[in-house]
């Protein structure tokens, strides 16, 4: 008697980058008659079975949420984030911001569509660790180079599946982002809350060992661009390459008469880790540089710009982390759909400075999005400046090069 079989569908690409592949759909069997291509291309074939090794996440509050192991063994502590986007698992995990956090990927299935290299934001994963629900069997991607069960044990990254995400979403959603801790060798309720709460002590040091370690020039005939790197994208510089500037990625540590004597024409705080201590570094550097030369910072770097004017941050209930935020200019009819990645927003009362202006507000919230202040010559936008599409630039990014002389 023929069964029925759940295959994925293949996806096609979308502007150079992975389309999703449509959900699970039940087919018929194919007839013991067909030829063999044929029934290669329709049936499923038999795949290395998922592991059923035990893996635990456990909130700072107590909560525990149990699933099976799809990365290496171990144990991990950090933040616990999320990330609402169909869309985009592997630059979650490569994207120097999200180090030492904990992602929890909203969407259900997770890993359809394989991963690739050329799709890295940075050279190597950065997450604590991966919580999902279902761990794709199959990879169907013109662009796919491997899957993702390969890729995290390769990359030595902590995940767990077969979690359910909706519920751990609610409790996220209802009592705000808190720590937690996965783990596939201690299932310990209390013995874990005890290491969560010794992480949650000690302070981030990320930056220092995300930040490139010596200057880095880029080819480029154009404005003279230097980035101070908390945790810059390759699709940040990408942009950038195609303005054709001449970039020149600097450590985060650099001083201010250093900087100076590069001769920019402009300056870019990358995004990165919120609230880790390099960021005192660069705030410290940045006041010094205020009102010499145009400064964007972007993401984090918006909020370092923000303390170098005197402003004060403060931590969010539930952060903004996906791709569909609307974000608005006051005074004009016209928003945007964003992506963001942010815990921390600029804390409104602390501005005083009547130089200071915010540019731009997220409509779901009304927190503050962008500042600027014309006087010193300073930006800020808290959300990426994603390209719109393949070899194309954010308006953003360009308005800020048309400001250099």
């Amino acid at each position: 008697m023929a069964q029925n079989f759940l295959v994925h569908r293949g996806s096609r690409p979308s502007g150079g980058r992975f389309a999703p592949c449509h959900p699970l759909e039940r087919v018929p069997a194919p007839s013991p008659n067909l030829s063999q291509q044929y029934r290669e291309t329709y049936t499923v074939k038999k795949m290395n079975k998922a592991t059923n090794k035990k893996a635990i996440l456990v909130l700072e509050n107590g909560s525990i949420y149990e699933g099976s192991s799809c990365g290496i063994d171990g144990e991990k502590t950090g933040g616990v984030s999320f990330y609402t986007g169909v869309v985009g698992y592997q630059e979650v995990i490569s994207t120097p911001s999200n180090a030492g956090k904990i992602m929890v990927m909203t969407y259900p299935l997770i890993g359809n569509y394989g991963v690739a290299k050329k799709f890295w934001e940075s050279q190597s994963p950065w997450v604590a660790g991966l919580i999902i629900k279902e761990n794709s069997r199959i990879a169907s991607n013109w662009q796919a180079e491997g899957k993702l069960a390969d890729f995290l044990k390769d990359e030595k990254v902590l995940a767990i599946e077969k979690v359910d995400t909706r519920a751990l979403m609610v409790e996220l959603r209802q009592n705000g982002e808190q720590w937690g801790i996965i783990s596939t060798r201690d299932f310990g309720l209390e013995s874990l809350k005890r290491k969560i709460k010794q992480a949650k002590e000690a302070k981030f040091d990320f930056i220092k060992k995300i930040s490139t370690k010596k200057i880095v020039k880029l080819s480029g005939q154009g404005k003279k661009v230097v980035i101070i790197d908390i945790g810059v994208t390759k699709s940040l510089v990408n942009q950038f390459t195609c303005l054709g500037c001449q970039l020149k990625l600097i450590p985060y540590a650099t001083a201010a008469c250093d900087i100076l004597a590069l001769s920019p024409q402009g300056i870019i705080i990358s995004d990165g880790p919120e609230m880790d201590k390099g960021i005192y570094v660069v705030v410290d550097t940045v006041k010094q540089l205020l009102g010499k030369l145009p400064i964007l910072g972007i993401g984090t770097g918006c909020q370092i710009i923000a303390m170098a004017m005197g402003l004060k941050t403060k931590r969010m209930r539930l952060g903004h982390h996906g791709l569909n935020y609307p974000v608005i200019k006051p005074g004009v009819f016209k928003g945007e759909i964003t992506q963001q990645n942010h815990s921390w927003v600029i804390d409104e009362t602390s501005i005083k400075d009547k130089d200071i202006e915010i540019t731009w507000r997220n409509l779901n919230d009304q927190t503050i999005e962008g500042i600027q202040n014309t006087k010193l010559n300073a930006f800020g936008c808290q959300f990426y400046p994603a390209s719109p599409g393949v070899r194309e630039v954010n308006p953003i990014l360009k308005e800020f090069i048309g400001l250099l002389g």
